[in-house]
C-alpha cells in the first residue's frame, strides 16, 4: 500500500496518510488508520457516534478528531460557531471556526 491512500469498501475506506507539511498544523494525524464513518455507518471504534455528534458529516474520526472537512459551512460566525459542527481544522483556527472552503488531496 502506498504511503497515502484510502482502502476499499471491505476495509471501511481506511485512511493511510503520512508526510504532512505546512504551517496549519497536522490536524489529521489522528485520522491516520481510521475507517470512514457516517451517520448510518459508525466506524469510530470505541468512541461512538462522532458523525452524529459533530455536524452529521462523514469523516475519518478518531476520538472525534481534530479536523472535519466534510462539515457544513456555518457562515460568517467567526470564532463563535457551534463546537465541531462546521468545516473545522482545529490546529489552525480552533474548534469554533467554520472554514468557508477546503481542498483535500491525497497523492500516492
Amino acid at each position: 500500500m502506498s504511503p497515502s491512500s484510502v482502502s476499499d469498501e471491505s476495509d471501511g475506506y481506511r485512511l493511510h496518510i503520512s508526510g504532512y507539511s505546512g504551517s496549519a498544523g497536522d490536524a489529521m494525524a489522528d485520522s491516520n488508520g481510521q475507517r470512514f464513518s457516517t451517520v448510518d455507518r459508525d466506524n469510530d471504534g470505541w468512541y461512538r457516534h462522532c458523525s452524529q455528534r459533530y455536524g452529521q458529516a462523514g469523516w475519518w474520526f478518531w476520538f472525534c478528531g481534530h479536523s472535519l472537512l466534510n462539515g457544513r459551512y456555518l457562515g460568517n460566525c467567526g470564532n463563535s460557531c457551534a463546537h465541531v459542527q462546521g468545516v473545522m481544522w482545529n490546529h489552525w483556527r480552533g474548534w469554533h471556526y467554520s472554514l468557508k472552503s477546503v481542498s483535500m488531496k491525497i497523492k500516492p
